[in-house]
């Protein structure tokens, strides 16, 4: 690599441009377009995203006043807050889209063997969704309540590098379960949810699909228990029992067998219960398991906090998903050049490294080096606030 890039050059060296072109030229991106390509719209995006700005105003001001460098950060057409709002506006969101999950593939292949804090073979993923609240008169395309525009974000997050598999945006009104009727499951990995996603008879569609679940048990549910297995109370548990469903609705959606989990957790106060149709893993593994899910509600607090995706540069559904879809995949871009680079950093750290540093002319690996001393930047107290929050939670 030059020693002469600037590290925001250094870090779209990272992007597999080719497959870019093919997302571009899926969707006619460029068709009619002379100057501000696609990809001078993603590396504008991209550099609001890794910077924090906050208005199209913002990212103007700030790249005109590195126009002599803009040539090698690849961007080629000239920057206007108007251009930059077209694009947004009229360039399909599924450019990004697509390129994101092609992103989001590669870091999957780094990230396989990444341990989450759980001995286990298999892939284990954490589904939920968080909502975004927008204002109803700028964003009527996304009426949630009568006073009230939201949009939902579903992820379906792989817990080794807390890497999202799948992501769908949706308006504010779409229940969370049925996103489960979107997604392909995986045989042998395990589904962990809350129970706003218990559906017998979309659950039993994923047994059937040789998947694993593990979600939450609402208090009201009719059973009928066949066996009790013996448990350790001392590590929290306290009944490990093999069930069938007795529901007048449920009995029929979900024909077959459920092992049902009680657990105390000691440090919440409150009894947990989990269904399962996996009967091989230690009852304690399953409440485990349960407590990674937790993964999933980090990933977005930590997504909102750092990324531009409360506060939108466009108003339209289009230039919303088009600023979300980019977000995903500049959070997936430094998820796949800190491992690929072996940076033994957070993702935090690292983003908060490159906000600050985008126009310098240094090696992304030197700056992580034992011979230079990281805690020279201004961000590190927030940094270590940030760690103990996520330790403490």
């Amino acid at each position: 690599m030059n020693t002469g890039k600037i590290i925001f050059s250094q870090l779209m060296d990272f992007l597999p441009l080719h497959e870019f072109r093919k997302c571009v030229k899926r969707y006619k991106g460029n068709h009619s377009i002379k100057t501000f390509s696609c990809l001078d719209q993603y590396l504008c995006m991209a550099f609001a995203q890794l910077t924090y700005r906050e208005s199209l105003r913002d990212i103007e001001v700030c790249l005109r006043s590195m126009q002599k460098k803009l040539y090698h950060t690849g961007i080629r057409g000239n920057i206007s807050r108007s251009t930059l709002a077209d694009a947004n506006e009229n360039r399909d969101w599924h450019i990004y889209a697509d390129f994101a999950q092609v992103l989001i593939h590669e870091a999957q292949d780094l990230y396989a063997k990444e341990p989450f804090g759980l001995e286990l073979k298999e892939t284990a993923y954490a589904l939920d969704a968080s909502t975004i609240d927008l204002c109803l008169s700028l964003f009527p395309w996304a009426r949630f309540r009568k006073t009230k525009a939201a949009i939902k974000l579903h992820t379906l997050l792989n817990l080794r590098g807390n890497i999202p598999s799948f992501i769908k945006i949706t308006d504010g009104k779409v229940g969370d379960v049925n996103i489960l009727d979107e997604l392909i499951p995986e045989p042998g990995s395990f589904y962990i949810m809350d129970r706003g996603y218990l559906d017998f008879e979309r659950l039993y569609l994923l047994k059937q699909a040789l998947a694993f679940f593990v979600i939450r048990a609402k208090q009201n549910m009719k059973f009928k228990r066949l066996y009790s297995h013996f448990v350790d109370k001392l590590t929290g548990l306290k009944s490990d029992q093999t069930i069938v469903l007795t529901g007048i609705n449920t009995a029929d959606k979900y024909p077959e067998k459920l092992r049902r989990v009680r657990y105390f957790d000691i440090d919440n106060k409150i009894n947990l219960t989990f269904l399962t149709n996996n009967f091989e893993l230690p009852a304690i593994k399953i409440a485990q398991l349960y407590k990674c899910r937790w993964q999933i509600e980090l990933f977005f607090k930590w997504i909102k906090q750092h990324l531009r995706i409360k506060s939108f540069f466009g108003t339209s559904e289009n230039a919303v998903k088009t600023q979300i879809w980019i977000a995903i995949s500049i959070y997936v871009l430094v998820a796949i050049v800190k491992k690929r680079l072996k940076l033994d950093v957070s993702l935090y750290t690292f983003l908060q490294f490159l906000s600050v540093t985008l126009f310098e002319k240094t090696l992304i690996y030197q700056a992580f080096s034992k011979n230079n001393d990281i805690n020279q930047y201004p961000y590190v107290q927030n940094e270590l606030n940030f760690e103990q929050y996520l330790v403490g939670h």
